[in-house]
């Protein structure tokens, strides 16, 4: 399929009620409103294409943008690639799910990540902590820089109250990620949480809620899902 084939599609099956309920989420325009069962339609079509995702997130369409992190073969992209589609993530699902899953597949998944949430832009930031919690959910502790994860766990701590809005809740999901997933820093992680407490953000009038990062870990462990990785994040 060509770019212009799937940008077709895309159109076809966009639906403005969707397209509504996606803009009060935080996806920006432009957007057709498909749904992500149509767009794994298309991903199964096509399996892994470097090229062909790299020109569907240049159209900076949001629907296109999440299809070329399904179909992205990670190990292939570079630092230039992902730097430019972290600046490009403007879209929540975007900066929380797409762009993560991608570097965290990649070779430079941490150690941009690391870079990616001192960034002034919040979307920005949002990306590099999705991508260090994506990271621990699939890595073996084995190669994870444990180190490295305590100094994050203390940042947290330390700033999550005083963090942007969608950045709040980047740092949540890597405060239950590293306590659901990395044995030996659970008891950190759950230490963390509790001094974190709950968290407001701003949901814009959805009915999503903020998880509380303790008890979501505490579920973890009592149904005896602690440290049993993800096989792969993309979905």
């Amino acid at each position: 399929m060509t770019l212009n084939e799937i940008m077709a599609e895309l159109e076809a099956k966009g639906s403005e009620s969707i397209k509504s309920i996606l803009l009060k989420h935080g996806l920006k325009e432009p957007l057709f409103g498909v749904k992500v069962e149509f767009l794994k339609v298309i991903e199964k079509q096509i399996k892994k294409d470097y090229a062909l995702a790299l020109e569907l997130y240049a159209t900076k369409n949001a629907d296109a943008m999440y299809l070329a992190g399904l179909i992205a073969d990670d190990e292939k992209m570079t630092k230039q690639d992902l730097n430019t589609w972290a600046q490009q993530a403007v879209s929540t699902n975007i900066a929380s799910y797409t762009v993560p899953w991608v570097a965290a597949g990649s070779p430079f998944g941490f150690e941009l990540a690391l870079k990616w949430i001192d960034d002034k832009e919040e979307h920005v930031a949002v990306v590099g902590w999705a991508t260090v919690a994506g990271l621990v959910s699939i890595k073996p502790d084995g190669e994870l820089d444990l180190n490295t994860l305590r100094i994050l766990l203390k940042r947290v701590t330390a700033n999550i109250h005083q963090a942007r809005n969608q950045e709040k809740q980047a740092m949540n999901g890597f405060l239950i990620s590293v306590g659901s997933y990395v044995p030996s820093l659970s008891h950190e992680a759950i230490a963390a949480a509790q001094l974190v407490g709950t968290l407001t953000i701003d949901k814009n009038g959805t009915a999503c809620k903020v998880p509380l990062a303790a008890d979501y870990i505490k579920k973890a462990t009592d149904k005896g899902s602690l440290s049993k990785k993800k096989k792969k994040l993309k979905c």
